[in-house]
């Protein structure tokens, strides 16, 4: 099994996307291909991302019985830990309440 999240892709990447795969939700994508069709999908997305995101994860033979790649900027960024793949979580940036910027404006 294979899945593809889009966030903020370009049309073309979805609809080129949409010919080799079922688009079971907005950006969602799933279907079932060999390790080479996989690769070469990638690669499309790598070349049409743009300012987008997009993760992809498969099954496969290993403890976690699935591994993915990312890309993209993403407060979820992926890690290995003793070789499993985890997620991390960044900081959150938090952004100045209104009367904060206007303090700061004025000063």
């Amino acid at each position: 099994m294979l899945v593809i999240v889009l966030e903020n892709a370009p049309a073309r990447l979805r609809g080129r996307l949409a010919v080799w795969l079922l688009e079971i939700h907005a950006g969602v994508y799933i279907g079932d291909f060999s390790q080479k069709v996989r690769e070469m999908l990638w690669i499309q997305i790598l070349d049409g991302i743009e300012d987008g995101t997009a993760i992809m994860a498969w099954g496969t033979n290993n403890e976690a019985g699935y591994d993915f790649v990312t890309i993209g900027t993403n407060r979820r960024v992926p890690v290995e830990f003793d070789g499993v793949q985890l997620i991390s979580f960044l900081p959150q940036v938090k952004e100045p309440a209104a009367s904060e910027s206007l303090i700061t404006k004025e000063h």
